[in-house]
């Protein structure tokens, strides 16, 4: 196809393999980039041909590939930083193009736009705007109970700020949820009353005493994170 679009993806992992799959049934080709062997040989296995075993912290690397100005750029490395690295060498190279970069956290997502990035997907805030759409709609609220209730490994749980929790008084933009892989559904700030405030809006109150957050993940990592919120763990 002559016109058909290319698009670079750095990293091969459980993301960017949905996302390359994607791509493909919509007639975009794909090249995949791995610096890891193993990332890199199960690539190949799955039926990525094209894929290129490369060393990304090396600049003359990188300049060795041909990525040419119309070619959409990936990057989306496991390893937060070798992605932040990766976007800052791309972004200085690759000026004509539309480099997307996929974060895990608040942090990343700074980093990722400081470094050049043309857009950053928060995979977190992609979750929570996808649920504040399917708490929207009744129909799919009830399937998602059931599914819930199915798995017996995912659950929604609220968490209480109290006087000696570790986020009473830190402002939740700055709380890193993926530090503890679950995400950040929404809460009730008791300032603004009992109306409960999706993640999707924006939220940008800081946690006091009373105030309710929920949230969404296994159940062994919610766990995990009401010990760190009533500082049983650091």
């Amino acid at each position: 196809m002559k016109n058909q679009k290319h698009v670079w993806i750095f990293g091969y992992n459980k993301q960017s393999r949905s996302i390359a799959a994607s791509l493909l049934s919509e007639n975009f080709s794909v090249t995949i980039i791995e610096n890891d062997n193993k990332n890199f040989q199960d690539a190949l296995s799955g039926g990525y041909l094209n894929s290129i075993l490369i060393d990304i912290t090396e600049d003359t690397e990188l300049e060795k590939l041909d990525i040419k100005q119309n070619d959409w750029i990936l990057c989306m490395m496991e390893d937060e930083y070798l992605n932040v690295f990766l976007t800052l060498s791309l972004s200085a190279s690759c000026t004509c193009n539309q480099i997307i970069a996929i974060s895990h956290s608040i942090y990343s997502t700074q980093k990722l736009k400081m470094a050049g990035a043309n857009q950053v997907i928060d995979v977190y805030q992609v979750s929570a705007n996808r649920i504040h759409n399917i708490f929207e709609k009744p129909i799919a609220t009830k399937l998602l109970d059931n599914f819930i209730s199915a798995t017996h490994e995912i659950s929604f749980q609220e968490f209480v700020i109290s006087k000696n929790s570790s986020l009473n008084g830190i402002i939740i933009d700055d709380v890193d949820f993926g530090k503890f892989d679950i995400i950040f559904t929404g809460m009730v700030d008791k300032e603004l009353g009992d109306e409960f405030i999706f993640a999707a809006s924006n939220i940008n109150h800081k946690l006091d005493d009373g105030d309710i957050i929920i949230c969404i993940g296994k159940n062994e990592d919610l766990a995990k994170f009401s010990k760190y919120l009533y500082k049983d763990i650091t």
